[in-house]
């Protein structure tokens, strides 16, 4: 999801009274002829039979597997579940960090019929039963020893639970089983007439079945299990292979968890048109891994863009003399380059020229940084600052920016490499109808759109309507058939003295100023907006030294009336430009990043505004007291 440059949110308070945006509505062609995920899998193993499909790193080294190795694995998990007593339509839940396994035996439940059910590895052990005990989990597969023994100490809240399967965990940590005691049970059924029937028993699998109940994040109120069926995959994966282009010179690093649904299907699309996919070690070893497997292609959220963002800024502006200069010489030209390309004009005379010396001076340096190969990058899952988006641009790295959600497989809509406007979320994908309601929100209509929401009847009424109309919750507009969003529906923060406010818009504005880490406005019901500002530590404390401030902890340094001014300054300039309504009149100053643990963050880190707004209750209250 993206949103708006913060000047283009004052017309939100139009849109929410009901006047309708340019273009109502928008549609993206014919949707794709029904089929099943499994029908990929086998086609791509067939078709593309190469020998290094998934790469991995092990004991520091990069290793290889196989399509047909894949395919042997997948087979052997499949038949090795049923010699378990596990059948179709039985959930298997999956507790894991990105590795090769995700994938095997992800693939081993859909050419099953079985019903997976994935669980964020950042989870608490304390959430994990409802999540289990909910779809009716028979069996789970987790992948180290820490996470084994998080099933382990909840197990007895989970009394149908019957199989935890280990891929690097062991009984002595918690399980049943390895992986590995799995396949070989799979292996002692196998043979080639087998191998046979398995194929033809998957690819018998209907567009209808079932394939996973993914739980939502869960902004608010427990998660609620999404129910999507292999034709809500299939059709979204053949509807962004027009608006993807790759092919098996590509190579793309895994990341973002496989249990979200973005990085999920982004891997079904990865693997069934050939392309190797490398998993990252973890989070913390991107950049490492980008300059090892030089990556074409990558999908993150907007984080990733973000950091990279702060840390060429940091660099350039540590530098100091004629580097800094240099640099800021470069970002103004590619700046006025992008503009020219992002109208449909070529650049030529003196930008030209100047271009090309910023590009061998600056933007050649930052490329090298991602590996040197990268195609393009794919943002979703939270919004992404057009300033960021138009930076990356400049300096020849494009990030298609898309939309969409859980309940819509994921994706709604999508820029792409030959159709692109920055700042907006592309056009719908085919087969996808999109309108806006009269209160601005976004609904949208197709073969994405999922069954419904499991054991919640309720839930799934309120959300789909008659027509097959699903509420996405998001607010936006529809201009030139390019879709735009601006907020949650639920976030929009309403003043006291009844003006709309977006806040996400302005805490993506925020988050590209140096000092700023994290940002969440707060508001609703209140006189005026506040910010609560988690600084990016590194920059303020070099910023306290070079100033001689001295302090022996952090929340010492941010609660010094110098600290403070200086970070009120920061924010009041990083928002030049807002209507006097939208500024923050007061900054908090907050010493920890906001997190998924205490249950501020979503596991996809999106803020939990009325968690935040709950937990900081009683510092927020304090911006307020004696408030006119």
């Amino acid at each position: 999801m993206t949103s708006l440059t913060p000047s283009a949110v004052p017309s939100l308070n139009n849109t929410l009274a009901g006047v309708p945006s340019p273009l109502t509505s928008a549609i993206g062609g014919p949707r794709p002829p029904l089929g099943t995920v499994n029908r990929l899998f086998f086609d791509a193993v067939e078709r593309f039979d190469r020998a290094d499909a998934l790469l991995y790193k092990v004991n520091g080294v990069w290793e290889s597997t196989s399509h047909r190795t894949v395919l042997q694995r997948v087979r052997h998990v499949a038949l090795g579940l049923a010699r378990l007593g596990i059948v179709a339509q039985d959930r298997v839940a999956l507790l894991s960090e990105n590795r090769p396994e995700w994938l095997i035996a992800d693939y081993a439940c859909l050419c099953s019929a079985i019903v997976d059910v994935p669980v964020y590895p950042t989870l608490p052990a304390e959430q994990i039963p409802y999540l289990l005990n909910d779809s009716g989990a028979r069996a789970i597969f987790v992948s180290t020893a820490d996470q084994a023994r998080k099933v382990a100490s909840v197990r007895a809240d989970v009394p149908g639970l019957q199989w935890i399967i280990g891929f690097a965990a062991t009984k002595d940590d918690g399980c049943d089983l390895t992986l590995a005691d799995v396949e070989a049970l799979g292996a002692q059924d196998d043979s080639p007439e087998r191998s046979t029937t398995f194929k033809q028993a998957a690819l018998e699998v209907g567009p209808d079945q079932l394939v996973t109940l993914i739980y939502t994040s869960g902004t608010t109120g427990n998660p609620k299990g999404v129910m999507l069926t292999q034709d809500n995959l299939h059709s979204n994966l053949q509807a962004t292979r027009a608006t993807m282009p790759v092919s098996t010179a590509d190579t793309a690093l895994s990341f973002l968890p496989l249990s979200h649904i973005f990085e999920r299907t982004g891997d079904y699309f990865l693997f069934t048109n050939g392309v190797r996919i490398a998993y990252a070690e973890s989070v913390d070893t991107v950049p490492v891994n980008m300059s090892e497997v030089k990556p074409s292609l990558m999908m993150s959220v907007p984080r990733l863009y973000e950091k990279i963002y702060a840390r060429v800024l940091d660099n350039a502006l540590s530098s100091g003399g004629l580097k800094t200069r240099i640099f800021f010489w470069a970002k103004g030209v590619g700046d006025r380059w992008a503009t020219e390309k992002l109208a449909g004009h070529e650049p030529r005379g003196l930008l030209g020229v100047q271009y090309r010396i910023a590009d061998k001076l600056v933007f050649s340096k930052l490329r090298e940084r991602t590996g040197g190969n990268i195609r393009y990058f794919i943002s979703g899952g939270a919004p992404l600052a057009p300033e960021i988006a138009k930076f990356f641009y400049s300096a020849g790295l494009i990030i298609l920016e898309g939309y969409g959600l859980t309940e819509t497989s994921p994706v709604i809509s999508a820029n792409n490499l030959t159709d692109y406007r920055l700042g907006s979320v592309g056009k719908p994908i085919a087969g996808v109808e999109v309108r806006i309601a009269k209160d601005g929100e976004i609904l949208t209509r197709g073969p994405h759109v999922m069954r419904g929401y499991y054991n919640n009847e309720q839930a799934t009424k309120d959300t789909i309507t008659a027509d097959g109309w699903f509420h996405t919750g998001d607010i936006g507009v529809i201009e030139d058939g390019y879709l735009r969003i601006t907020d949650r529906k639920k976030d929009i923060i309403v003043t006291a003295g009844g003006k709309n406010i977006a806040p996400q818009p302005i805490e993506n504005m925020l988050k590209t100023n140096k000092y700023v880490s994290q940002a969440v406005m707060i508001g609703d019901k209140r006189k005026f907006p506040v910010v609560l500002i988690v600084p990016d530590w590194d920059q303020l404390e070099k910023w306290a030294a070079h100033k001689q401030i001295v302090w022996t902890s952090r929340a010492e340094l941010m609660a010094m009336p110098t600290v403070q001014a200086k970070m009120e300054k920061e924010v009041k300039e990083q928002l030049k430009g807002l209507a006097s309504f939208e500024m923050p009149k007061k900054v908090k100053l907050i010493e920890h990043d906001f997190s998924i643990e205490r249950g501020e963050l979503t596991p996809t880190l999106k803020v939990k505004r009325r968690v935040i707004d709950r937990t900081y209750k009683a510092q927020i209250d304090e911006l307020y007291v004696g408030a006119d």
